[in-house]
């Protein structure tokens, strides 16, 4: 009998964990979708196939999510590796057939912002480094804190803090000529 039990118990909260991860995908698909958009590289529809892939993959493996963590950071994490296995694959689709131009729009964007300001952005996140871009990312366009973001990433603290430093400084002197002055001191 005590086996029975524990079998109904089992199928309740399995029944439980997806409703929560319904409620989760109605809630985060947007997000999903904007961090997706932002890693792959500004390409629109590359990013709602990684946010879909990711969301499939998170529902797929919902039975393995031991709730050692939260749901958004278990599918999140999921995501981060599905934007990165799209981009490593893109690379060497590109390579193979001689590549070819990004669409930088930001879907996000207000019509009133600058799109050659924009553009500008976008190519410096494009030249850093992965994990650089990555860390940036979900820290500072995506409002993650910096351990949220290290777990997301599977890698320690001061690790994610050495590719945001990096990435500030990288930005920084990529777009200097953009900084305003008055009278020799920053505004």
């Amino acid at each position: 009998m005590v086996a029975g039990a524990e079998a109904v118990e089992s199928r309740i909260a399995a029944a439980d964990l997806e409703r929560r991860f319904t409620a989760f995908v109605s809630t985060h698909r947007d997000r999903a979708r904007r961090v997706a958009w932002r890693l792959v590289g500004g390409d629109e529809a590359a990013a709602e196939d990684v946010a879909q892939e990711a969301f499939v993959k998170a529902y797929r493996a919902l039975g393995r999510f031991r709730e050692d963590s939260k749901l958004e950071t278990w599918f999140y994490r999921i995501l981060v590796r599905q934007a990165h296995n799209h981009r490593r694959w893109r690379a060497v689709r590109q390579r193979w057939s001689g590549g070819s131009a990004e669409d930088l729009a930001d879907p996000s964007a207000s019509v009133s912002g600058d799109p050659g300001l924009r553009r500008r952005i976008a190519e410096g996140l494009g030249r850093l480094t992965r994990r650089q871009r990555e860390a940036f990312i979900l820290v500072h366009l995506e409002g993650f804190t910096v351990s949220e973001s290290a777990t997301l990433l599977g890698k320690p603290m001061g690790t994610v803090k050495s590719h945001l430093h990096r990435a500030l400084r990288a930005l920084r002197a990529e777009l200097a000529d953009l900084q305003d002055f008055d009278g020799g001191r920053r505004r």
